[in-house]
């Protein structure tokens, strides 16, 4: 069976929220392959904390190919400690530049509590420019869902998890199985 004819490892959801001096990720916890759910409890939010520094990242494509990067990450996090933005731009450049690394599908949200990233494959590290971010197939559900309660009096978390709630409502690729990681500076 040729790549085009296998269905494919599908979906997830993963929405970076930063408000009132603390950055929330949270993710779904849906595996799907084709139209089939594999697994509903998947963890695709974690904590990395090399050399003592607090990162919280969260992923959406292969799981295999995320946790490829993550490592890569937290290589680059232990020879810039404290510099997030530095070891992203490292690992986006390792990531565009490497023939192994070129082929790895996804992409990753990371933040130190200060600072939030999102990191493709294209060699892009963006910072999300209303501090709301979405990665995902149930991505832009939760994006639209998290900006517009930007404005009101519920904190980071509260959004984040309504947005997910949003996006599972929505997206088949995406369910209400939450993992929900906090990190403040």
């Amino acid at each position: 069976m040729s790549k085009d004819q296998f269905p494919g490892w599908h979906g997830t959801t993963i929405v970076g929220v930063k408000k009132g001096g603390e950055v929330v990720v949270a993710g779904d916890g849906q595996v799907s392959l084709g139209q089939t759910v594999i697994k509903g409890s998947a963890r695709k939010v974690r904590r990395l904390s090399p050399g003592g520094y607090d990162v919280v990242a969260g992923f959406a494509g292969s799981t295999a190919d995320a946790f490829t990067l993550l490592e890569r990450l937290e290589s680059k996090l232990e020879a810039t400690p404290g510099q997030l933005a530095r070891a992203s731009v490292e690992l986006a450049k390792d990531w565009r530049t490497d023939k192994y690394l070129q082929k790895l599908e996804a992409m990753l949200i990371v933040t130190d509590g200060a600072d939030i990233f999102v990191i493709t494959g294209a060699g892009d590290v963006l910072e999300p420019e209303h501090d709301v971010t979405a990665i995902g197939s149930g991505g832009n559900y939760a994006l639209a869902a998290a900006r517009a309660m930007m404005e009101t009096d519920h904190s980071a978390e509260e959004i984040a998890r309504r947005a997910m709630a949003i996006a599972a409502d929505i997206c088949v690729y995406t369910n209400g199985n939450l993992t929900v990681e906090k990190i403040s500076k």
